[in-house]
């Protein structure tokens, strides 16, 4: 069995509002993500950590680099390799240069990468966000995944930040009537490459803010809930703490949701 602890919108820094109400308790992603990091290194002992981006709230270039190396910090702490997907506020500040040096990985290189670990094949994708336009992986980074998995004999899980199910937003506070900021553009044409290829058995992303599932083409899309959302209305607030505990084996993969608002998914390997 293989054992992954995923987390997801840290965005370390200030609490933040949203339309004049208190959305995001920034200022408890430390102590959250310690407590996150402590859970994982004495309970569940997973052999993976993925932080599915956004570690910090954008604040300014020296802020944010202090900022994320204290996140990358902290969930070193939880005993895993560290995987790391790029998110839309770590890019605003910082370059994908610093963000490759803060994963320990060479300055040149792309932010897509993949990699195999316990017998499954990882493939970490890019999702860059056009500030207020759109969010794209883009023709090259398609045709990079698919020349990637027509090499791949193994079962394969995808990690990205936006989204690449298509999700009815009502009633989300980010995106509601903004599909277009939090929908990666070229989904369709992304799991058209995952459904033909036939290996990828799982797809993990945050951004959303909320916990979802679709299950397309036998493929379960899971987006993963901020871990510093305001599960209240507004002030004071209470932070969703959310986090996931994703177990596979041979036959099956099962997925603990954790925090304030849990949830368990439980899926037969195809």
């Amino acid at each position: 069995m293989l054992t992954l602890g995923v987390i997801a919108d840290l965005h370390i820094g200030p609490r933040a509002l949203h339309e004049g109400k208190l959305r995001k308790l920034s200022d408890q992603a430390g102590a959250l993500t310690a407590g996150f990091a402590e859970r994982m290194r004495l309970q569940i002992q997973p052999e993976l950590i993925v932080n599915l981006g956004d570690v910090v709230q954008d604040e300014g270039p020296e802020e944010d680099l202090a900022r994320y190396q204290e996140g990358l910090a902290l969930l070193g702490g939880a005993g895993g390799e560290l995987l790391n997907v790029a998110g839309n506020h770590d890019l605003i500040n910082l370059d994908g240069a610093t963000l490759r040096r803060s994963w320990s990985l060479s300055r040149d290189g792309p932010l897509h990468r993949a990699l195999d670990r316990g017998g499954i094949h990882f493939v970490v994708l890019y999702t860059h966000e056009r500030t207020g336009r759109d969010v794209r992986l883009g023709d090259d980074q398609l045709a990079w995944l698919e020349a990637d998995l027509s090499r791949n004999e193994l079962p394969a899980v995808v990690l990205m930040h936006h989204p690449a199910a298509d999700q009815d937003l009502r009633g989300n506070r980010w995106f509601e009537g903004r599909s277009h900021v939090c929908l990666v553009e070229e989904r369709g044409r992304l799991r058209d490459i995952l459904r033909a290829d036939g290996r990828t058995f799982l797809v993990l992303n945050g951004h959303a803010h909320w916990n979802h599932l679709a299950v397309i083409d036998g493929i379960p899309y899971v987006t993963l809930q901020s871990l510093v959302e305001n599960i209240q209305e507004d002030a004071p607030g209470v932070a969703a703490a959310t986090h996931g505990v994703v177990r596979i084996d041979d036959r099956w993969t099962a997925i603990e949701v954790a925090g304030a608002q849990p949830a368990r998914y439980q899926f037969e390997r195809r």
